[in-house]
């Protein structure tokens, strides 16, 4: 859809913030014009610039890399920073920040606590018994292997699949799809040498594999496009024979 020029868009924001003893949660309408191209991210921008500098959100690299600023649009999570605001017919666009995490104060959550925690609890790192030398070449790996390892090492981390995942939103102890996207990136490493019967002991239970609803929305809404489904359900079907 084109950018109509000069068009009057409204942004209400949901502002908050937790730390005071007097905030309160409310929304704040801001109306501006719309310029050509213009993304969430610039139209934020504009309005800490010339209407409200203490609008609170998280940005860094602005090209949908880093995962910093997702939030909910209209109901849905997404980067402000890929979204257009000329995808907006009505030009009205409700704001709020991502469920599940800790907030912070009014778009801005705090992603890399819950990631921090995520990441420990499912043990990211690489297991071996073998010692490292460096001053060898690294064994070979068939390349369909390690692509499958970097496709799901695309993740950024953003959190907009566990906002908008069912099961997260219900248990705060679901590691969520990110949680056992990072598990089925070390599923397929060679370079791990954990077994299945060591990952059933990770995520074998309602907080982990078997808690997945498959409602699948944290694949439709992922920026980054990466197989959610097809890895969930092969963990799924993997590990339940364990049982």
């Amino acid at each position: 859809m084109s950018t109509q020029k000069g068009r009057e868009i409204t942004i209400s924001v949901l502002k908050f913030n937790p730390r005071s003893k007097v905030s309160k949660p409310h929304f704040v309408e801001y109306k501006l014009e719309e310029t050509p191209g213009m993304t969430l991210f610039i139209a934020l921008m504009k309005i800490r610039e010339t209407m409200d500098a203490d609008l609170s959100f998280d940005f860094v690299c602005r090209a949908g890399i880093c995962g910093s600023c997702g939030m909910v649009v209209n109901g849905k999570p997404t980067l402000a920073c890929r979204t257009l605001i000329a995808n907006y017919p009505t030009g009205k666009l409700q704001l709020m920040p991502m469920p599940a995490f800790e907030l912070i104060k009014d778009l801005s959550v705090n992603t890399g606590k819950w990631m921090d925690a995520m990441s420990k609890r499912v043990e990211s790192w690489i297991h071996t018994n073998e010692e490292v030398d460096i001053t060898k070449m690294e064994e070979r790996v068939d390349p369909d292997v390690a692509d499958q390892t970097f496709e799901l090492d695309r993740c950024i981390e953003c959190g907009i699949c566990v906002a908008s995942c069912g099961t997260a939103l219900m248990r705060p102890n679901f590691v969520g799809p990110v949680g056992l996207n990072r598990v089925a990136r070390f599923e397929v490493d060679p370079h791990d040498n954990r077994t299945a019967e060591d990952f059933y002991e990770l995520i074998g239970d309602d907080d982990g594999i078997f808690g997945c609803m498959s409602l699948m929305a944290c694949e439709d809404h992922c920026p980054k496009h990466l197989p959610l489904q097809n890895k969930i359900a092969y963990l799924r079907r993997k590990l339940v024979a364990l049982r």
